[in-house]
């Protein structure tokens, strides 16, 4: 259930592995971590990524597009979102600090068995006293 590789296949044309295995080359990296590097941009800004020449990359930014988009998100959200952190974080302390009180009462018992006496070993001592010819004290009864 951990971070597990998984592998991707699939199929390019000619020209484009040539280009790929340039761009490895020039970066002085394998052609897998090109794609490595590349999913990861991809998976980083959910799938807001193309593939563009440094030329044309430049040519964008002159004409005012800006890649990968830019949204601008107002402040109170901001604030919003750190505040629900900060309590989140809060919680997650508060349940962990739980569960550790619910362990060290769980340990108690755990211990405590010696302080526990069963109502069959009171009935069988009172038995034996009265063998014994030893005065019985006052039975009650719970009704």
């Amino acid at each position: 259930m951990g971070n597990k590789n998984k592998t991707i296949s699939f199929r390019v044309n000619e020209d484009a592995f040539e280009a790929l295995r340039d761009i490895a080359e020039e970066r002085d990296i394998s052609l897998s971590a090109v794609f490595r590097d590349y999913v990861d941009t991809l998976v980083a800004h959910d799938g807001q990524v193309r593939a563009v020449p440094e030329a044309e990359l430049q040519s964008e930014t002159e004409t005012g597009e800006v890649f990968p988009p830019r949204v601008e998100v107002p402040k109170s959200f901001v604030r919003e979102h750190e505040r629900l952190e900060l309590e989140a974080d809060h919680l997650r302390e508060q349940l962990e600090e739980h569960k550790r009180y619910v362990n060290h009462l769980r340990e108690q018992l755990d211990d405590g068995d010696e302080d526990v006496i069963q109502l069959e070993e009171l009935d069988g001592e009172r038995g034996d006293r009265s063998d014994r010819g030893e005065r019985d004290e006052p039975s009650f009864r719970l009704g």
